[in-house]
C-alpha cells in the first residue's frame, strides 16, 4: 500500500536550516515571563540582523530569574542598552526590551535527546564590526 504525506520530503531539512553557534547581530524582537516553581524565566524571542544569510530568522532561549542566573540576564540587560534607572530599582519593563539591539553568541546543546539553543554571551551592538564572524577571519593589519 502506498501512501502521500505531503511535507514528508521536508521534514529532514530542519537540519540545513537550523542558526549555527556563532555570533550575531540581533534585534529583541518578544519577550515573555514564566513563572516556573523554583525557576522562574524570560523567554526572549531575537531576530536575527547580521549576518545577512540569517537575516529575518527569529531565535529564542531561556534567560532565568533565580538568584544563581541573575548575572546573564543583567548581562544581557546592559550589553543591550536597557534603561539604566529601571534597571538600578531592579526592573524590568518587557515593553521596553522589544526593540533593543545586541549582539548574542550561540550554541546548541542536547538535553534529554532534545537541540536546545542556548545563548552564550552578550555584547553591545556597537561591537559587532569588531565581533562580525568575516572580521574574525579576515583580521585587518594596522
Amino acid at each position: 500500500m502506498r501512501r502521500q504525506i505531503t511535507g514528508l520530503h521536508a521534514s529532514d531539512r530542519c537540519a540545513a536550516d537550523q542558526i549555527p553557534d556563532g555570533l550575531f547581530l540581533v534585534r529583541v524582537h518578544r519577550v515573555q515571563f514564566r513563572k516556573y516553581a523554583q525557576k522562574p524565566y524570560y523567554t526572549i524571542a531575537l531576530a536575527i540582523l547580521e549576518p545577512r544569510q540569517f537575516a529575518d530568522h527569529v531565535i529564542s532561549s531561556r534567560l532565568y530569574c533565580s538568584p544563581k542566573a541573575l548575572w546573564k540576564l543583567s548581562w544581557f540587560l546592559r550589553d543591550f542598552g536597557y534603561d539604566a534607572e529601571l534597571l538600578g530599582r531592579d526592573e524590568v519593563d518587557e515593553s521596553q526590551l522589544v526593540g533593543l539591539k545586541g549582539v548574542v553568541k550561540i550554541s546548541h546543546i542536547a538535553l534529554n535527546g532534545t537541540s536546545l539553543l542556548r545563548f552564550e554571551g552578550f555584547a553591545p551592538s556597537s561591537r559587532w564590526e569588531e565581533l562580525s564572524p568575516t572580521n574574525l577571519e579576515n583580521p585587518q593589519v594596522a
